[in-house]
């Protein structure tokens, strides 16, 4: 069964997502996924997992490219792991 996650952006629009994976980064959670609307065909998101104010779980944006590097690789191994090299 595939798992789908509905995000809202910073318009309201809601934007249906499957989760591909989650990884775990130096003590970091993160989620990859893939958008189900044709508007983002080919383009993975990935999101850290996070606390908001009230305390509850929330996905954020990564922002710092030093970040995305460490996260980028982990996801390279994940889907060498996963799906095999084509190399």
């Amino acid at each position: 069964m595939t798992e789908t996650i509905t995000l809202i952006d910073d318009t309201g629009k809601e934007h249906e997502f499957e989760v591909e994976a989650f990884l775990d980064v130096e003590e970091e959670r993160y989620a990859v996924l893939i958008p189900l609307s044709e508007e983002y065909e080919n383009e993975a998101v990935i999101m850290r997992f996070g606390e908001d104010e009230n305390g509850e779980e929330v996905l954020f944006d990564i922002e710092s490219d030093e970040e995305w590097e460490r996260v980028a690789d982990a996801y390279d191994a994940f889907a060498d792991e996963e799906y095999g090299s084509e190399e």
